[in-house]
């Protein structure tokens, strides 16, 4: 079977950047819905149009096409006194948005005496990266997952 439209598609991975540093090394494999429906990087999905389980593909991705750049008026400046004791460098969370929606992810990236930098990007951005795969599996979607437009995994119903 091809991978097409209404295809689910199971991929085992791992992502570098253009230097080769492993930055991503797929420890768990991309399942996502084929056809247009945001599962996955859209150069990515093109290029894995009519492939078949076995094939390999590698795809070079600038950052406007993969995590975006990077934009400094994401990294602000916030009170220490927000955070908790027991925050380090490096660490990473969710800020809530006033509608309650999943908040941005923010990165702390350095922590002075009442100060705490984060940083909004995401950790790639502003990264080419290489995106090496093997398609391992392709499945005709249910009706169901059609329908709602992403995959329904073994462990039943979940948003990200």
């Amino acid at each position: 079977m091809q991978v097409a439209k209404n295809t689910v598609v199971t991929l085992s991975y791992q992502v570098a950047d253009s230097d080769g540093n492993v930055v991503d090394g797929g420890e768990q494999p991309i399942v996502y819905l084929h056809g247009g429906y945001d599962g996955i990087f859209p150069v990515i999905e093109e290029a894995l149009q009519g492939k078949a389980v076995g094939d390999k593909l590698e795809v070079k991705l600038q950052p406007d096409e993969a995590f975006g750049d990077y934009d400094a008026e994401l990294v602000m400046i916030e009170a220490r006194s927000l955070f908790p004791d027991n925050i380090e460098v490096g660490m990473q969370f969710e800020r809530a948005t006033e509608e309650g929606d999943d908040g941005e992810l923010y990165t702390i990236t350095d922590i002075a005496d009442d100060k705490v930098v984060v940083d909004g990007n995401h950790p790639l951005a502003g990264m080419a990266l290489v995106f090496s795969c093997t398609v391992a599996e392709v499945r005709a979607a249910t009706a169901d997952e059609i329908d709602h437009g992403h995959i329904h995994g073994p462990a039943g119903h979940h948003h990200h």
